[in-house]
């Protein structure tokens, strides 16, 4: 296994869609491991999508203190409720943090790391991750969804997040 760099703006690999994974093998794998690992070494965090280590498919690993080392492949919300404004910040954008709206509830189905069907239904943090770590499969960063510039703040120290 291996800790990957980080792709930060404006890495242009963070704008492109992603391509949808057609085969759960080996190389998925690892890719899913090194996610996994890098994910756990960063500062702060709550996911990563395969685009934030350079690799343009869509899978995302998510690390939370309700929901540990989920592993999602071709994940897609297919259901939101509800709105709530919370403050954000991504890996790929270091040293900002910004005031965004997300949904309070989300229902993802996608496969997990053999290849099975599953659905996951998030609130809170989990539905922020999801959303958040999708959305980079799509080529759209948290700092997208910014009202106006007035809600994107610096913060202190890189490696913390408020």
């Amino acid at each position: 296994m291996a800790i990957l760099p980080i792709r930060t703006v404006p890495d242009p690999v963070l704008r492109q869609k992603a391509k949808r994974v057609k085969t759960i093998d080996g190389s998925i794998q690892k890719l899913i491991e090194n996610m996994l690992e890098t994910l756990h070494a960063a500062p702060w965090r709550a996911g990563l999508a395969a685009p934030q280590v350079g690799t343009s498919l869509r899978v995302i690993v998510i690390d939370i203190p309700e929901a540990k080392d989920i592993v999602l492949i071709n994940p897609e919300i297919v259901k939101r409720s509800g709105e709530r404004s919370l403050t954000e910040g991504c890996l790929s954008v270091p040293g900002y943090y910004g005031e965004i709206k997300r949904a309070e509830q989300v229902t993802v189905k996608g496969r997990d790391v053999r290849g099975k069907e599953i659905r996951i239904k998030g609130d809170e943090l989990l539905a922020q991750a999801l959303e958040h770590e999708i959305d980079h499969l799509n080529g759209v960063l948290y700092i997208d969804h910014l009202e106006s510039q007035d809600k994107l703040y610096k913060t202190e120290d890189e490696t913390t997040q408020p």
